[in-house]
């Protein structure tokens, strides 16, 4: 148990620097492109799942949620707003980054999302033939206050410094329980579980990325980083993790039918795509 706890600390206190950096860059792109990509989705009409699938794929603070406010109020269409949930990346970007994840890897699994996230969302739009019909009010932004930081009041490293210090616990709290897992039944046992089984793999990582919260990417990405899931479950949990926009969903949006067919198709998309992704042997 000691070196459980000894293994966790120093690989926990090895990210610390590359977290708080990371962190530091993204609320200054935040701060500096948050509203200018929130017009651009609104102004884009045919083109809403190709912009909202390259915007997705910057983890800025509550940008699912300013998603899911729009699409409660129709100012993008599902197809948009699909494209948006597949390809937000939230949590496991800095991860990877402050574990020098090699940068090809990195872009590898964005391109894979932001493919996937476009596609999606333009065939959605086709089938349900949705349009923008009325401006929404921005009325849940302290839901994402909640989740996060509050942004706006603390200033880019304050609130760099508070996204630092909770990832940071969280990645230990999660790191420890791996660690423990692994210890008492084995890395084989959990191999065997989910990384060589080509159906069961993609249906529980895609089942954890619904969870409304960066607990998902965190332990997702933990997850394949010490070798428990392969790149196919990765991508199906990241796909579906959408954070905490699928909460905002349920609590704004009017009509329970409709939301059950957003995550219902929010995970389909999911797990096809990580058995598709075994089953052709995709390796990144």
């Amino acid at each position: 148990m000691l070196e459980i706890v000894q293994d966790t600390l120093i690989d926990g206190i090895k990210l610390l620097p590359f977290l708080f950096i990371t962190y530091l860059l993204m609320e200054y792109i935040e701060h500096k492109m948050a509203e200018k990509s929130k017009k651009a989705i609104q102004k884009a009409g045919k083109l809403g799942p190709i912009i909202g699938s390259v915007l997705g794929i910057f983890p800025q603070c509550g940008f699912s949620v300013s998603a899911t406010n729009f699409f409660a109020g129709r100012v993008i269409t599902l197809g948009t707003l699909i494209s948006v949930y597949l390809s937000t990346s939230d949590e496991m970007l800095p991860i990877l980054i402050s574990e020098a994840v090699d940068p090809i890897v990195i872009i590898k699994i964005l391109g894979i999302k932001l493919v996937i996230g476009m596609l999606a969302g333009i065939l959605i739009d086709f089938i349900y033939n949705l349009r923008p019909k009325k401006e929404s009010k921005d009325e849940i932004g302290h839901l994402c206050e909640e989740e996060h930081c509050h942004c706006d009041e603390d200033g880019i490293v304050k609130s760099a410094l508070k996204h630092t210090i909770h990832i940071f616990l969280f990645i230990l709290l999660i790191t420890f329980i791996i660690n423990l897992v692994v210890y008492f039944i084995g890395e084989e046992a959990i191999a065997h579980l989910l990384l060589n089984r080509q159906i069961l793999g993609p249906m529980v990582s895609a089942l954890i990325g619904l969870i409304p919260n960066c607990a998902a990417s965190v332990i997702i990405t933990n997850m394949y980083l010490q070798n428990v899931i392969s790149v196919a479950s990765l991508i199906s949990g990241l796909l579906t993790g959408a954070g905490v926009g699928l909460a905002v969903l349920l609590k704004t949006n009017k009509g329970i039918k409709q939301n059950l067919v957003i995550i219902t198709l929010l995970y389909s998309i999911g797990v096809i795509s990580g058995i598709v992704m075994q089953l052709i042997g995709v390796q990144i």
